[in-house]
This record gives C-alpha cells, structure tokens and sequence, in this order.
C-alpha cells in the first residue's frame, strides 16, 4: 500500500485506524485490563476528540510485570540466547515497524499532535536505532587483561536484569526505540512505561514485538502515571535499571526512588535550556536564520534539545532577528494530518497553558515581543511561533525550560561573553554554534558546557553519535555503542595458571 499523500489520505487512514485502537496493557505476552480496572482518557489535542480509554496501571500491574520480567531473564530464553539469533529478532521487529510506520506515525500524530512529517521522521528514527542496536549485539567484545602467565584475567559483559524504560511524549516512538533497542539487545528483560499523554504506539509496537518472536515476558508495556505505575517500577527492589527521559525534577525524584530501594542504576535525559550562539562570521544568515527558527519551532517546540536560547552578535543581531521572525511567520501551526503543516497542536491544555503563561511572563518582565504572542481560537490546542527579544537570564523565559514555540533572543559583543550567556544555565543538553572561524570554534567546542554541539548546524548527529547531556540536563546517552554498553555489566574473572 503507497503512503497516504493528501491531508484527505490522512484523514481517510485516521478514521479507519481510529476503530481498532488497542487499550490494554501488555503482560507477559497478553493484552489485558488494569488489575483496578480503571482507565484514563487519551486526548487528540488537534480536535479534543477522545481516542481511547487506556488501561490505566499501578503498582499491582507493575509487580505482576516484573515478576514476569524477572522469570523470564533467569530462565535465560533471551538473556542466554546467542547474540546472533537476539539480533535476528530484533531485525525482524525493525521490518516489521517499517512495514507499519505510517500506523505508527498516525498513532503519534492524533495522540500528541505532532505533524505527521515529523512522526514519519521519527518512525525513520526509531527503526534505524533498533536496527543499529540489533547490529551491534554481536560486535561487543569483552576483554582479557594483560597478565602474566600465571595467570588469565577476563573481563565479561553480562546483561543487567530487568530494566524499567520511562519514555516522554514528545518523540513516543523515537525515544522508545533509543530506550528499548539497546536494553534488549544486551539481553536484558524490559518493561516499557510510556507517557499517559502518547501510549497508543507504545501498544502497536507491543503487538509487533509479539510478532517479531520476543519471548513472553520479555518485553511489556504499562501504560498509566508516573505517581502510581512509574513509581512503583522505580521503587521495586526487582528493578536493576531505569532509563527515564523526561523532566529534571522528575528525574530527581527516580533518582531518590533508586536510593530508597536497591540502588538501582538510573540514566537519565533530562530538561534543556539550549543556546544557538551566532556569530558575525557565520555564513548566509538567511540560512542560518532559517535553522535557528525550526531548531525551537519544530516540533511545536516541545523538544529537549530546542535552541530556545539565541546568543547573536550585535553587529548582525537587528537583521538577523528580523529574518528569524520571517522564517517564524513560515512556521505556523496547522492540522497535524496535513503533511504541509510545519507545526501541529500543542500536547494537552495544561501544556498549552504553562506556555501561554510563560509568553504573558515575558511581556510582563519587559521581553520585546517581536512575533506571535496570541491563542488561537478553536477547539485545537495550537500557538504561534513565538520571538523575544532584548532577553536577560533573570527573565523566567531566558532561564526555565517552556517547552514549546517560544525562542529567547541575547545579544553579545564578545566571544567570552557569549560563552558566559551561554554557560549561565543549570542545564547542558545541547549547544549550536555558527561561525567560519576554525579557531573560535574549537576553543568553544571544549568551554561549552554541554553534552552535544552542532556546529554549522542543529541537532545534526546519526545513530553513531552518543546523545545526552550534562549537569542537570542528566547523565546517560542514548544511541550509539555506548548506550549499548550502558545496559551491561561488567564481570571480572581471575583464573589462576600455576600448578
């Protein structure tokens, strides 16, 4: 079947699939009610159109998945299961979400409102993670230390347990793939609690894993709350790992919860407050202008890593403002079928109004308001692209992560002021620096206090490059070996030679 084209194949599709959502949670290879029986709304926030009422889980559900979980790692049918066939299916779980991304795209995109262009780049995301992770299994050697011959030191990498994936609902598919693909390729046994606002997808795919010949128990879905469901996985002393993107202050809590419990590993993907920084040197600002509007507009900037913080020169920064708010009246929301709209809906209305709340702020604190600003009527749950200039890192807009259309704008005389400005945050996700000169760019490159930088760029990278940040933005990474390694643990062995 050819990929719908027109906003009407969209809506043709959406109105076929919308009949056959699955609701429940996936438990050791069944698909079955809450154990309380209770269900929570999951909303289009484009229509207010209610989707489905969703298995809403907690802690009884939790310790009857994990004890599956757990049955299942000792027992060895995936933790022992020779990397070569792991990877075999897990190749066939990445066809199989090829052979359904535009399900799962639309699944995203009525769930969380995002374009459904962006979802098929994020379905394109998550299948070459888990096929990158797959990969990769049987290419991760441990290691034999350099001893005398009396002796033989191994060094063994072995799969941690069972591992609790928390995933936000920004990216559904996407961040799942970049939380599940390594865990399970390492052998691990995973139980996978996506966002309340976004789990229709995260249930397709439990459908597909089945599918694909994951063992029972050896990946699970929970759908509910982060204060019944989540905690409870993060609380359980059965739990060797949690992998959680999401917000800082939730991420602390985990963090408290894995103290109180077995001390649980935690890899956290925390908040972002990014800086874009421009310098004068930078080459074609009508370009650069154009990346610095989508690096906070895509995605209704609900994502992590937005370049919400623009650091520009002064000698450039007048006109180049004014190319950013052009480029922004470009960007303006629209039905998220429609594969023309660059941005869609807001996720749910407590979102939209903690960023309505944030744009009154930054009037209130005397921000230029140089674009949008205003609602828009109607039962969706969309902003315009929003621009602020003459900014300070006092301002609740210049130093708290909003989490949607609304860009900050600096300005900087100097190279050591911009790396001041752009240092002056207590997160450290992601970085963006333009300029020509190779010199500036490496000495910035190492005084950046950020877990990424795209230079010439935004969020550039590829399944190769390690993702994730520093200081209160979190310390794990996602893609690339070393999210691999991450899911592992290392066992030394010490074989004595001598008679």
């Amino acid at each position: 079947m050819s990929r719908p084209q027109t906003l009407n194949d969209w809506q043709a599709l959406a109105a076929r699939l919308t009949t056959t959502l699955n609701d429940r949670a996936f438990i050791n290879d069944e698909f079955v009610a809450a154990v309380s029986g209770e269900t929570f709304e999951t909303i289009n926030p484009a229509t207010g159109e209610v989707l489905a009422h969703v298995a809403s889980c907690d802690k009884a559900d939790a310790e009857i998945a994990i004890r599956h979980a757990r049955a299942a790692f000792k027992s060895g049918v995936w933790s022992r299961m020779p990397p070569g066939e792991r990877k075999r299916v897990l190749l066939k779980l990445a066809d199989l979400l090829e052979a359904n991304q535009d399900e799962l795209a639309l699944l995203d995109t009525l769930d969380m409102g995002k374009p459904v262009t962006s979802a098929l780049d994020d379905m394109a995301g998550a299948i070459g993670s888990i096929r990158y992770q797959a990969e990769s299994i049987d290419k991760l050697y441990g290691e034999v230390a350099p001893t005398g011959q009396q002796a033989l030191g191994m060094v063994l990498r072995e799969p941690l347990g069972v591992v609790a994936s928390i995933v936000p609902w920004n990216f559904p598919m996407m961040m799942t793939a970049w939380k599940i693909a390594p865990a399970l390729a390492a052998g691990n046994s995973v139980i996978l609690k996506p966002s309340e606002k976004s789990p229709l997808s995260a249930l397709r795919l439990a459908e597909l894993a089945r599918e694909a010949g994951i063992p029972r128990g050896v990946f699970q879905v929970l759908p509910g709350f982060g204060h019944t469901v989540g905690r409870a996985l993060a609380l359980s002393m059965d739990v060797e790992c949690l992998a959680f993107t999401g917000s800082t202050a939730v991420g602390k809590q985990l963090m408290q919860y894995a103290g109180q419990s077995n001390l649980k590993r935690v890899f956290l993907e925390c908040g972002g407050k990014s800086p874009n920084i421009v310098f004068a040197d930078c080459a074609n600002l009508d370009r650069v202008a154009e990346s610095a509007a989508a690096a906070i507009f895509y995605n209704q900037g609900e994502v992590c890593i937005a370049g919400s913080r623009l650091l520009v020169e002064h000698s450039i920064r007048e006109a180049f403002v004014e190319k950013v708010v052009a480029a922004a009246e470009r960007m303006q929301p629209g039905d998220p079928l429609d594969p023309a709209s660059f941005m869609g809906a807001m996720v749910d209305k407590t979102q939209h109004e903690r960023v309505m709340g944030y744009i009154r702020q930054g009037v209130e604190e005397g921000a230029a308001l140089r674009a949008g600003g205003e609602d828009i009527a109607g039962p969706g749950l969309f902003i315009r692209p929003v621009v602020f200039d003459g900014v300070t890192s006092q301002m609740a807009i210049g130093c708290e992560e909003i989490f949607g259309p609304v860009l900050s704008v600096f300005g900087f005389e100097t190279e050591a002021e911009a790396l001041a400005l752009a240092n002056d945050s207590d997160f450290g996700l992601a970085a963006g620096l333009w300029s020509q000169d190779i010199d500036r760019i490496m000495r910035m490159t190492h005084q950046l206090e950020s877990g990424q930088v795209f230079v010439n760029n935004w969020a550039g990278g590829d399944q190769t490059m390690p993702f994730g940040g520093v200081k209160q933005s979190g310390n794990g990474r996602d893609k690339s070996h070393h999210s691999l390694a991450e899911y592992t643990q290392l066992k030394s062995v010490w074989i004595s030679l001598t008679p």
